[in-house]
């Protein structure tokens, strides 16, 4: 049988955990053969110099709303979640969760339909669902239409545990104010993701919700009650709480360099810091406004804004947020990796972001130029 090899030399790959400088990577027949020194691993039949680029995995992204000028929200069904996880290949993403913005109960139902259907399918790189609401706080809503949040009944308590059955990982982002301690245990029992934000409760009771199950919090900083002197809110919780994760839009427009170096800095592990892009339909597209629930949304100068100002979710890929991490608060380029591919992999249970001969698949990884401004997925 004819073995078709190919092997990169020159570079440096980022194995899930760690950063090697010029190895020698071989695939054959589209799997890893293994990687090394030149002296250890065999460069017969085709050679690619990465001259300097990063061979890895793929992404992990764990809060996406839309992409190639769509919206998941406008029609949540397979066909929509093809186009936007195609979108997001093309941006480096290996594995996402889709993520519903604050909608109707069938909406809600049509996406929990449609993204169990995707994963029935193996859709490449659906990995779960995220539903961003209804169940947040009307202060803190940012984007999200106030007509539209409510508290949790029993009935959506019901739908949750049902479809937490059906799929691999379903995030809720919830707060407090419109859900209660005991919905939080049963949900996390079940094996949801439950995650605080949008909120404006205090540092103890974020506390309180954590111990009852939450283990996440969605875009620290944003949407939330932030550090104050004698109240520490949930930004506050969150860095002290070890037990809990939590996603970042890493823009520089979302939150400041400094605040995220110093949440860095300051975050009480084991629970680690990871990126999200928060991304609309704007994503893989040159699309400059759409629509969320009848509101225009414009896109200019790396923006995305709804016409009062507010923040409608991030003009933002992953690339360019391992970037800013790097180059405007300072995080080491290995760690920088982790929190865009390795974290936010491990919280949701998907262990097949680090390299393992015969196991990782040519396709599954990415080469990012050295100077973190493009990415591609190798063929």
């Amino acid at each position: 049988m004819t073995t078709d090899s190919l092997t990169f030399m020159n570079g440096q790959l980022f194995d899930g955990h760690s950063l090697h400088t010029a190895p020698v990577i071989r695939f054959e027949n589209g799997c890893l053969r293994g990687f090394g020194s030149a002296a250890d691993v065999s460069q017969d039949g085709r050679c690619v110099d990465l001259e300097g680029d990063i061979l890895s995995q793929g992404y992990v992204d764990l809060q996406v709303n839309g992409g190639d000028g769509i919206m998941f929200n406008d029609d949540p069904s397979p066909a929509t979640l093809a186009r936007i996880a195609e979108a997001h290949r093309r941006l480096g993403v290996s594995a996402l969760l889709p993520t519903l913005i604050t909608d109707t109960a069938d909406k809600t139902q049509a996406a929990i339909g449609a993204t169990i259907e995707a994963v029935k399918t193996e859709m490449p790189g659906i990995a779960g669902l995220h539903l961003e609401g209804p169940h947040l706080s009307i202060k803190r809503k940012g984007a999200h239409d106030p007509a539209l949040i409510r508290p949790m009944e029993a009935e959506d308590l019901d739908c949750y545990l049902a479809a937490a059955k059906e799929l691999p990982v379903l995030k809720l982002t919830i707060a407090p104010e419109n859900v209660t301690p005991e919905q939080v245990k049963t949900l996390a029992e079940a094996g949801v993701l439950v995650s605080l934000g949008h909120t404006d409760a205090p540092f103890d009771s974020c506390q309180h919700y954590f111990a009852a199950g939450a283990r996440c919090v969605t875009h620290l900083f944003n949407a939330m009650s932030q550090l104050d002197n004698r109240e520490p809110g949930l930004v506050g919780a969150t860095l002290a709480n070890g037990a809990v994760s939590c996603g970042l839009i890493a823009d520089a427009v979302h939150v400041h360099p400094e605040s995220m170096r110093a949440a860095w800095q300051a975050k009480t592990g084991p629970g680690r810091i990871f990126l999200v892009s928060d991304a609309m339909a704007v994503a893989g597209s040159d699309c400059t406004e759409f629509e969320l629930g009848g509101r225009r949304i414009q896109r200019s100068g790396g923006r995305l804004t709804l016409s009062d100002g507010t923040l409608a979710g991030a003009d933002l890929d992953l690339t360019q947020a391992i970037r800013t991490m790097v180059d405007q608060v300072g995080v080491p380029l290995v760690e920088a990796l982790r929190a865009a591919i390795t974290t936010p992999a491990a919280l949701i249970g998907h262990q097949s972001v680090m390299l393992k001969p015969g196991v990782t698949r040519q396709s599954d990884m990415i080469r990012l130029s050295g100077d973190l401004r493009t990415v591609s997925h190798l063929m």
